[in-house]
């Protein structure tokens, strides 16, 4: 198949059956081949195009922008604990003092005094104050967590997931995007 223009730039959004993103954080994305891919394997409805198209010496088709899964996939109600839903959970803040920069994970009871890795004991925490806490318990150092931590659900990291929208939205995609501008990221 011979591509008119490049369509790298051209992800496709996709959609569960209830027309509502797969993942917000990150956004449920194909690329166009895995897209097109579904589309021969009836697995999707195609929502909206790019003006963009591919070619072959028998076939042209518009690459789609937006596709709606044919069957509805149940999200899972617990989400994996991964170093990055830790830290979607706590929006990418250090639980200590706030900033942004160099996030790590700190055990809020360390390891080293019997703490587990799970998400009832770590927290978001910038090198700096995870350095400065150390092996201590929260109360020997005066650092306590601005939240404690907790086992989100999925919708917790969605709603978290919406107050950072990417960098790159078409105009197809915003209809089924709700980007919540009261969260502040």
């Amino acid at each position: 198949m011979t591509v008119a223009v490049s369509p790298d730039a051209c992800p496709t959004l996709v959609l569960n059956a209830d027309y509502r993103p797969l993942s917000y954080y990150p956004l449920s994305l194909w690329s166009w081949q895995d897209a097109i891919k579904a589309i021969f394997l009836d697995r999707v409805n195609v929502i909206s195009h790019y003006d963009r198209q591919v070619r072959s010496p028998t076939f042209e088709m518009r690459l789609p922008s937006v596709v709606c899964l044919k069957t509805y996939v149940k999200p899972s109600r617990n989400p994996a604990f991964t170093r990055f839903n830790v830290f979607l959970r706590d929006r990418f803040s250090c639980q200590y003092c706030g900033t942004r920069e160099e996030l790590t994970f700190d055990h809020v009871t360390p390891r080293s005094r019997g703490g587990q890795t799970t998400w009832e004991n770590v927290v978001a925490a910038c090198s700096p104050c995870n350095l400065r806490k150390g092996g201590h318990m929260p109360a020997d150092c005066g650092m306590w967590p601005a939240q404690p931590p907790f086992q989100p659900s999925v919708h917790d990291l969605h709603r978290n997931g919406r107050a950072f929208p990417p960098n790159y939205l078409h105009d197809s995609w915003l209809d089924y995007l709700y980007w919540d501008s009261e969260l502040e990221p």
